[in-house]
C-alpha cells in the first residue's frame, strides 16, 4: 500500500471506552481447569484479570456505555450529529446483520454512512481509522464515530464445557468509540492496511460433534486451535505487525524506535514482547493492560489508547503508533497519529 495524499487532514480527536462488570480473576478459571494438551502453550498464559459482559448485555449496550465519555466531553450533539458511523462487533447480537443501525439509533444518530466491518478483527480500529480518513477527506462529512465491541469472552469462552480449556482464560470483554473529525488538531499521519487472503480459512470453530455454526446440536463451540495452527499464527503475527508499523514509520519519516508510544492489540505476553523488540522500544513506551484486561481483540487498541491518555502517558505533539493483526493472520494494520491533546 502506497501513501495516499489527503489535502483535507483528518484527526482522531478523542476515544472513550467501557469495561463491563467487576474484574474476574485467574482463580475463577483455575477452579474449572481440566487436562488440555495446549495448557502449557505460551499463547494461553492467562492474565491476572479480565472483564465479562453480563448475560443480558448486548453489543449495542456496550457501545452506548463506551460513548458516554465522548458525550460528557464533547456534548450530545457532536455524537448524535456525526456524519459517518463505522462499527465492528466481535460477536454480533444477530447473525444476519451487524450492529450499525441499532447503534446509530441508540446514539441518536442519523448518519449519511453506516458501515459494519468484520474482516478487520483485532485490527478493526485501525481499519476504521483508514475508512473514516478516506470518507471525511473525500467530502462525506465532517465527523465520524468508530465503535468497536469485544463481547465474546463472557459468552463464548465462559460456556460450561469451554471454560475448562486453556484458551478460555485469555479473552476479556470491552468496548470503545473513537471520534474523528475533519481538522488538523490531532492528525492521522498515515495508515497501512494489508490483507492476507491466503490465511483467511485458518481460523475455525471447533464443535464436538462437528456441525455448522448455525445448526442445532450437542457440544459448545470455541476456536479450533492446534499446535500446528498456533505455530503458524505466532510466526505470522511476529512478522506482520512490525512490517505494517515499519511501513507507516517509513512514510512519516520516523524510525520506530523514535515514536513516543506504541499501542497494539494484545493477544498474549509473547506477542507484546516480540513486537517491542522488533520495533526497538522499551516497555514503558508500549501500552500493556494484558494482566488487567486480557485479550481485548478489536477493543484492545482504543481501550489501551484511552488508558494511556487518561494516565498522562501521551503528551501534546507525541506520535502514537497503533499496530495489530487479525484472526489467524489474514489482516494487519498500523496507523500513526500526532496527538493533539484531550482539550474538551
Amino acid at each position: 500500500m502506497t501513501a495516499q495524499t489527503f489535502p483535507n487532514p483528518v484527526s482522531l480527536i478523542d476515544v472513550s471506552t467501557y469495561l463491563p462488570g467487576e474484574p474476574i480473576s485467574a482463580e475463577y478459571y483455575a477452579q474449572f481447569a481440566d487436562s488440555d494438551e495446549l495448557r502449557d502453550n505460551l499463547m494461553f498464559r492467562a492474565p491476572r484479570f479480565r472483564h465479562h459482559v453480563s448475560p443480558d448485555e448486548t453489543a449495542v449496550d456496550m457501545v452506548e456505555r463506551a460513548a458516554a465519555g465522548l458525550v460528557e466531553r464533547h456534548g450530545q450533539d457532536v455524537v448524535s450529529g456525526a456524519d459517518v458511523l463505522i462499527t465492528h462487533t466481535q460477536l454480533p447480537d444477530m447473525p444476519f446483520y451487524g450492529s450499525g443501525g441499532a447503534i446509530a439509533h441508540r446514539l441518536g444518530m442519523k448518519p449519511n454512512w453506516v458501515i459494519d466491518l468484520h474482516n478487520g478483527g483485532c485490527a478493526a480500529f485501525v481499519l476504521g481509522l483508514a475508512l473514516a480518513r478516506t470518507l471525511l477527506a473525500s467530502g462525506a462529512g465532517r465527523t465520524a464515530l468508530i465503535a468497536v465491541a469485544q463481547n465474546a469472552a463472557g459468552q463464548i469462552f465462559d460456556q460450561p464445557t469451554i471454560r475448562p480449556r486453556a484458551q478460555a482464560a485469555v479473552p476479556g470483554d470491552g468496548a470503545a468509540v473513537g471520534l474523528a473529525e475533519l481538522s488538523d488538531s490531532s492528525p492521522i499521519l498515515d495508515v497501512e492496511c494489508r490483507t492476507y487472503g491466503e490465511f483467511a480459512g485458518d481460523m475455525t470453530i471447533a464443535v464436538d460433534p462437528p456441525r455448522k455454526w448455525w445448526q442445532a446440536g450437542q457440544g459448545e463451540g470455541c476456536i479450533g486451535f492446534t499446535e500446528s495452527k498456533i505455530t503458524k499464527v505466532l510466526a505470522r503475527g511476529n512478522r506482520q505487525v512490525p512490517e505494517v508499523c515499519y511501513a507507516v514509520c517509513d512514510r512519516i519519516g520516523m524510525r520506530p524506535r523514535d515514536i513516543d508510544l506504541l499501542v497494539s492489540n494484545q493477544p498474549n505476553r509473547v506477542f507484546l514482547r516480540n513486537w517491542r523488540d522488533a520495533l526497538e522500544l522499551p516497555p514503558e513506551r508500549h501500552v500493556d493492560t494484558f494482566d488487567e484486561c486480557g485479550n481485548l481483540f478489536a477493543a484492545g487498541i482504543p481501550i489501551n489508547l484511552d488508558r494511556a491518555i487518561t494516565d498522562g502517558r501521551v503528551n501534546v505533539g507525541d506520535t502514537v503508533l497503533m499496530g495489530a493483526f487479525a484472526h489467524a493472520g489474514d489482516f494487519a494494520g498500523a496507523a500513526a497519529v500526532r496527538w493533539g491533546g484531550r482539550s474538551r
